[in-house]
């Protein structure tokens, strides 16, 4: 039987959880959550077109109402087996108490369906917040079966690609778009930039063609620890806030 991207990337958390101890508590989280996320999969219907003419946004196709229901399942999940603030979090949303954004307040089906709706829409959508975290893992199956079933390419995604300078600034002059890796993991890098001082992490295939890049990423905080403690901001944390 064919594994399923989400299978590979299961597999993946459960290989770098055994070969990297400091990375195995987050990773053996992070494979609760892929599991979870494997599972929402099947509640996804294949998205229809949009009507002839038509040029819906990409993030309007998503089905909020799917993931509100979806999301107790999440709550219960994290409190079983989130850390204990997130696991926090989870138990106050579910009680009704916490809204899925700040300040507290009781919150109903639409409200936490417009605060999804803020987060898929907002510009900073990517940060550490528990709404973000919560929106992303209910989000991300959706988005990623609506990408894989895409038939045509935006404009704007026409014209992107793999950047050659730092995706903030611009910078192009290679000698401030320092690289750095660490010995134990040399596929993934911290990719940075010296005039803005923000950076991100690549996976090179071609180092290790059995990485998963999502995972892969979230094995190497290390790597984060690293690059901020030398004044470097993360562009857009993973799904795991860091």
């Amino acid at each position: 039987m064919k594994k399923t991207d989400w299978d590979k990337r299961i597999q993946r958390a459960v290989e770098l959880a055994e070969r990297y101890p400091s990375a195995a508590e987050v990773l053996a989280f992070y494979r609760h959550i892929l599991e979870f996320q494997k599972t929402l999969c099947a509640d996804v219907a294949s998205p229809s077109p949009p009507a002839a003419g038509a040029k819906a946004a990409f993030r309007e196709r998503l089905d909020l109402d799917l993931a509100v229901q979806q999301l107790p399942a999440l709550l219960a999940l994290v409190q079983r087996k989130g850390p204990s603030k997130l696991a926090q979090e989870a138990a106050e949303i579910g009680a009704g108490k916490l809204h899925l954004s700040s300040p507290p307040c009781y919150a109903s089906s639409e409200e936490q369906r417009e605060t999804l709706r803020s987060f898929l829409f907002s510009t900073g959508g990517n940060g550490p917040e528990p709404s973000h975290f919560f929106a992303r893992v209910l989000l991300q199956p959706q988005a990623e079966r609506l990408a894989a079933t895409q038939q045509t390419q935006s404009a704007d995604s026409a014209a992107s690609g793999c950047p050659v300078l730092c995706p903030v600034c611009g910078e192009v002059d290679h000698q401030k778009l320092p690289r750095y890796s660490v010995e134990d993991m040399p596929s993934v890098r911290v990719e940075a930039c010296d005039t803005c001082k923000y950076y991100l992490k690549s996976v090179d295939m071609t180092v290790d063609g059995l990485a998963v890049p999502l995972v892969d990423e979230v094995a190497t905080a290390a790597l984060d620890v690293w690059a901020m403690e030398r004044g470097f901001n993360k562009i857009s944390p993973n799904l795991m806030g860091f």
